[in-house]
């Protein structure tokens, strides 16, 4: 059987979809509309994830960011190898390590733990995701620290496609996967293609970190948290995630979706935003 955290989440549904005619249990906190059966679980709850695994199964261990994300994620994965599972696929993000800022450093204790686990496993490092693009679309304008440089971004269901295959071959051993889309590109680029798409100018809006902290905190984002995101955009910005790979087609047989192709299926959610 393969078991699915983060199911209602966008990588989670997608691979739901994609699992179709596998035996499949998503576990989720409460009732949801799902391409597959469910039983309720809580990642806040190691125990509850733990008590749906069986010797053989496969895991898919994925969720959004909170406090107690690397406590929990990493005592779900003590909890798979007492169970015998045959392994454990989990989305991590590029550039992940233990001290790291925000996600990549939550990210980089679960993945630390996972490959000392000596369970088969898959660790899925991604870019940034396309789908997050619609929400950074305000009046016309996206805002950043990220400078001049090539960013990296990959639409979620590549994600999906890329654990859906190795969620149902053969289990091979441990292996980390740099997860990129086709292209990188300056964010003034990116907003030049959003604005392309949507018929209206969109114009990037480059800020020094300060003035990015700032102007997140005035959307609410708590200080030190817009403090790190905003150095974290410039780190970003400086070249690291500009390189691409070629992962998603070894790994699903077909080249990652392009920027182009995720705009004329996102339109409606970009108008919206």
């Amino acid at each position: 059987m393969i078991v699915i955290t983060g199911a209602t989440g966008t990588i989670g549904r997608a691979l739901a979809g994609r699992l179709r005619g596998h035996d499949v249990l998503a576990a989720v906190r409460r009732p949801a509309d799902l391409p597959c059966p469910y039983a309720l679980a809580d990642l806040e709850r190691p125990e509850t994830i733990g008590a749906l695994l069986s010797p053989g199964d496969r895991l898919f261990l994925n969720s959004s960011l909170w406090p107690g994300f690397a406590a929990a994620h990493r005592a779900v994965i003590d909890l798979a190898a007492r169970a015998g599972v045959a392994q454990v696929v989990t989305v991590s993000v590029r550039g992940a390590r233990p001290g790291g800022r925000l996600g990549g450093g939550m990210h980089g204790e679960v993945d630390e733990r996972l490959r000392a686990s000596g369970v088969p496993y898959a660790i899925l490092q991604p870019t940034g995701f396309m789908q997050n693009l619609p929400g950074e679309v305000r009046d016309g304008r996206m805002y950043g620290s990220y400078g001049p440089g090539p960013v990296n971004y990959i639409d979620a269901r590549d994600i999906a496609d890329v654990a859906a295959a190795l969620l149902t071959r053969p289990a091979g051993p441990g292996s980390d996967h740099v997860l990129t889309g086709p292209e990188s590109l300056p964010h003034e680029r990116i907003a030049e293609r959003v604005g392309a798409a949507l018929g209206r100018p969109v114009r990037y809006v480059d800020l020094p970190v300060p003035e990015m902290a700032a102007h997140l905190e005035r959307q609410g984002m708590p200080a030190p948290f817009a403090a790190d995101l905003a150095a974290l955009m410039a780190e970003t910005g400086d070249g690291r995630w500009a390189t691409t790979t070629t992962e998603v087609e070894d790994i699903t047989g077909r080249p990652p979706r392009t920027l182009d192709d995720f705009l004329t299926d996102h339109l409606t959610t970009f108008a919206t935003a």
